[in-house]
């Protein structure tokens, strides 16, 4: 096999295009900035996308609309930024001469910055909720400011003048970017698609499914990659270093999401903010869950295919889509194959993926209109309430039927070797009146189904007991009971 070939990275920034040649394809994106172009106002804090010392926010041309992401640099690998519209904190002011960027201005007015190694990830953060929401003339509240910051950690604890901050940019002179020239401007980057005349290179990035599955079969061996917040860490955290990268990020299948039949059908390149606020359309209960997935620039990095092939038993999105009762395709150039998500695990991050296969789809069976009662509720016990990873995850989904349970499906993390599904727990409600001695019998059983590990996050028996607790919960909440949980704090009240 050839050696692998290095190829230009092109992005726009501050109106131009930049080229960097002969870029590593495990460089992330943060090395490049810091070392390689001298923007030393983006920091390096914790390297694994946690604290969002690092924010950037990227900007892409989907149709004549303009997109704009933060995103976590230190695990965001350089070359996943070809074609793409980059802002660090040093070209905020670039924007408008005259002045400080609204978003810098009102870190300034409210006295945001403390110790100020944090503040540039948060300018950032506010700069993406700016372009988002102010430029459109959507308001700021306390509880959207707070979401859309969680990404970002102040070991100060200065966070109240923060939102404060993120309120007051809606009252400064405004800040308009020229969208129809950036635009115009990444229309002119060539694309790093791969072809049949190109030589082997370091780091592919398809644009079709057909390009991506014929590049799957000529490089098997290749690491795939999406957002990389997984695999930013073993750069980062590990060391590892990749000869040969396929980036699925740009599969413009990949990236859809629609409805087919009764099927929700989420591309695996869709990202997780994108994969929930679909999901949210049929089952808004979810959006406290999804908020706490994890900050914003990481779910606006991570894909909800990489989340499930990567199959952590600690990732969240699986319990959920197991409860759901979710299929995943698996897609190759021999074709297609289907099963239940559950199905698709084997044992600690290991699947029946093939090499030459990718996962292609989450097809999520939509919601039936029907007389019956339904309860979804997904749960996520974490030593932090934000940006923190589970140490136990449950997601019930409840059907009554006259007040027996019809039927129920319960996904579960962080309590075996991978995600899994409560199949006794399920029966020995089945069929069952939804009440009091039935949850409590239940309650039993599910911490009876498991053999969880104690480890850094919590013990086995902890975790046993906690299973229990939630599906208690969850009885409660069928009930009526009403602030029982973190839920029902309302942060606008103490602003």
């Amino acid at each position: 096999m050839p050696t692998p070939k290095s190829q230009t990275i092109q992005f726009l920034r501050r109106g131009e295009v930049v080229s960097l040649n002969n870029v590593p394809p495990t460089r992330t994106l943060l090395e490049v900035l810091r070392e390689d172009l001298a923007c030393t106002g983006t920091k390096e804090g914790c390297g694994e996308g946690d604290c969002g010392a690092c924010t950037v926010v990227l900007g892409e041309a989907e149709g004549d609309q303009l997109t704009f992401k933060a995103v976590n640099s230190c695990i965001r690998m350089a070359h996943s930024v070809h074609g793409l519209a980059l802002w660090t904190v040093e070209d905020l002011s670039a924007t408008n001469a005259a002045s400080q960027h609204p978003a810098q201005e009102a870190m300034v007015q409210c006295h945001a910055s403390q110790c100020g190694f944090c503040t540039p990830g948060f300018v950032m953060s506010l700069f993406g909720m700016y372009q988002n929401h102010v430029v459109k003339g959507q308001a700021i509240t306390r509880e959207l400011a707070q979401t859309e910051l969680s990404g970002n950690l102040c070991r100060c604890t200065g966070y109240r003048p923060i939102l404060d901050a993120a309120q007051q940019m809606a009252s400064l002179p405004p800040v308009r970017l020229d969208h129809q020239a950036i635009t115009r401007q990444l229309a002119e980057i060539q694309p790093q698609a791969p072809s049949a005349n190109s030589p082997y290179k370091a780091y592919q990035m398809p644009g079709t499914l057909a390009e991506l599955l014929a590049t799957r079969a000529a490089q098997p061996q290749a690491q795939l990659v999406a957002g990389c917040t997984d695999v930013g860490l073993w750069v980062t955290k590990r060391h590892k270093q990749f000869d040969a990268v396929i980036d699925v990020s740009r599969v413009a299948e990949l990236r859809r999401i629609e409805q087919r039949c009764s099927d929700l059908v989420i591309g695996a390149a869709a990202t997780l903010q994108d994969a929930f606020t679909a999901l949210l359309q049929s089952w808004p209960e979810l959006k406290n869950f999804a908020a706490r997935f994890a900050g914003l620039p990481v779910r606006n990095s991570g894909t909800l295919g990489g989340n499930v092939a990567n199959g952590s038993p600690i990732g969240d999105s699986m319990p959920l889509l197991i409860a759901l009762k979710s299929r995943i395709v698996l897609a190759s150039v021999r074709g297609e194959r289907e099963m239940p998500l559950e199905d698709f695990y084997t044992g600690y991050r290991q699947n029946l993926l093939a090499a030459d296969e990718v996962v292609a789809f989450i097809k999520v069976p939509l919601p039936a209109s029907s007389s019956q009662t339904s309860w979804l509720r997904a749960y996520k016990i974490s030593k932090r309430y934000d940006d923190d990873i589970s140490a136990v995850c449950l997601v019930l989904n409840l059907t009554l039927d006259a007040g027996m349970v019809s039927d129920i499906s319960i996904g579960a993390g962080g309590v075996a070797a991978t995600p899994v599904r409560a199949r006794q727990t399920e029966a020995a409600l089945r069929d069952q009146p939804w009440s009091q001695a039935s949850v409590q019998a239940a309650m039993l059983t599910l911490r009876a189904e498991f053999e969880p590990i104690s480890d850094m996050r919590a013990s086995s028996s902890y975790r046993r007991q906690v299973l229990g607790n939630l599906l208690q919960r969850f009885w409660l909440e069928s009930q009526g009971e009403q602030h029982i949980n973190l839920e029902a704090f309302k942060l606008e009240a103490l602003s």
